[in-house]
């Protein structure tokens, strides 16, 4: 017989099927930071729309130079103590070739290198929703410059990076519930701690004034969140993106449902801006035990967030903090509760085969998801509060009290959200007959 010979194992081959799939993945990612905008641009005050929609706009331009100077080299580039990456060629994306893959994987380095910059984009605009109405334009661009490059960039590496610590010590993240939600969360708790409270919290009121653009943009995160979820296993050769796919969808539902039951027990009524907070709370929590947890796992995960996250929007009436819209009350909360609860419900059929408490796997995972948490929130807290602060004193964060009170779009952007002069409502600085028809009476829009 002759001598048996052991073949190497094959190289990697670039997949036009995963190449397509990550590109639309990208795409889906991308279209989030606009729905992003809409969302939080409903939940604000007319005279603050087009600011808030800006705001996550500017981001996407922002982030995506820095993410190619040097950004995509320190989140995943060579590992340099555990704590940041560096790989020289990657500055400028200068020497990368066509087809030269991502290690491991069957897409090029540059579809790696898309899809995880649209994520760097949506974390900095997430902090946005906790500082609406109140600051400077100019202030804000400088705020997401410099917090990407010292939060986001090494967290990504810490969470993703190969060397990264929490990727070494086994702390699960399939999409960002670490590097994302806990991350931008802390990051406007840490902010909203310094610049203070909006003219008139607590005794103002500052309802939604489109809840129909809120829903608009529930609806594009919702869409956009299956290509964040489902993208972030890089391929579709084994099934994981597909569960994933499937428990972003089940969690989601039974968040929004969890939310909305809560606050008809607690309130007394099923609201629309209920019905998209619990949608988006679902979303976040999902993001970093989908790949780990089965749909049974992601019904109950989706539920625990759409309560919690409920109960905690009205720890900043209680704790007096102004996160204006909810921002730590959805993504810090649902982020950590997400991550946290890996521990307990990972089945190890998944992404690996990690075993949570309910499952015989006793409470290691827990205590690795723990300390992956803790160490980003705490990180992330204390670093934004000292760039704001540091910004605060130097430029200033905050528009004046007057600009505030007359309107941040007009301060800062010299427009209006909604222009009524010639929509046919009425004549703006006209005169019209009165019902009576004897006289004529000024109608002021």
């Amino acid at each position: 017989m002759a001598p048996a010979i052991t073949l190497a194992a094959e190289a990697p081959k670039l997949s036009a099927a995963n190449t397509g799939f990550m590109l639309i993945a990208s795409a889906l990612v991308l279209i989030m930071t606009p729905g992003l905008a809409f969302f939080y641009g409903g939940m604000v005050r007319v005279k603050s729309t087009l600011n808030m929609l800006m705001m996550s706009f500017i981001s996407m331009g922002i982030i995506t130079i820095l993410w190619v100077l040097y950004g995509f080299s320190l989140a995943f580039g060579t590992d340099k103590g555990s704590f940041i990456g560096w790989t020289s060629d990657w500055v400028g994306l200068s020497n990368i070739g066509l087809t030269e893959l991502w290690p491991g994987y069957t897409i090029p380095i540059f579809v790696f290198m898309v899809f995880q910059l649209m994520f760097a984009i949506i974390t900095p605009a997430l902090i946005s929703g906790a500082l609406a109405d109140r600051v400077k334009f100019t202030a804000w661009s400088l705020f997401i410059a410099l917090w990407a490059t010292v939060v986001y960039f090494p967290v990504a590496h810490w969470v993703w990076g190969t060397g990264g610590w929490a990727f070494d010590l086994g702390v699960i993240d399939f999409a960002g519930g670490t590097a994302v939600h806990i991350n931008a969360g802390a990051a406007a708790l840490g902010v909203i701690l310094v610049i203070g409270k909006r003219v008139g919290f607590k005794k103002d009121p500052m309802r939604p004034h489109s809840l129909p653009l809120v829903m608009l943009g529930s609806g594009l995160l919702w869409f956009g969140w299956f290509g964040f979820n489902a993208g972030s296993w890089l391929g579709n050769d084994d099934g994981v993106g597909a569960l994933m796919f499937v428990n972003t969808q089940i969690a989601t539902a039974a968040a929004m449902l969890a939310w909305l039951i809560y606050e008809k027990i607690r309130h007394g009524a099923f609201t629309t801006l209920g019905a998209a907070s619990g949608a988006v709370a679902g979303l976040v929590a999902i993001t970093p035990s989908g790949g780990a947890v089965s749909p049974l796992g992601a019904i109950a995960v989706g539920a625990i967030a759409g309560v919690v996250c409920a109960m905690a929007v009205g720890l900043k009436y209680k704790f007096g903090y102004d996160d204006s819209l909810d921002v730590v009350g959805v993504h810090l909360v649902g982020g950590v509760i997400g991550s946290l609860l890996i521990g307990f419900f990972a089945s190890g059929k998944g992404q690996s085969t990690v075993e949570g408490l309910f499952y015989g796997g006793g409470l290691t995972q827990f205590w690795k998801q723990c300390a992956g948490v803790f160490a980003v929130l705490g990180y992330s807290l204390v670093v934004s509060a000292i760039l704001a602060f540091i910004i605060d004193k130097t430029m200033g964060m905050r528009v004046t009290e007057d600009e505030e009170i007359a309107g941040i779009d007009q301060a800062e952007h010299a427009e209006t959200a909604y222009d009524f002069s010639g929509a046919g409502g009425g004549i703006v600085g006209g005169s019209v007959s009165a019902l009576a028809g004897t006289e004529s009476k000024k109608v002021d829009a």
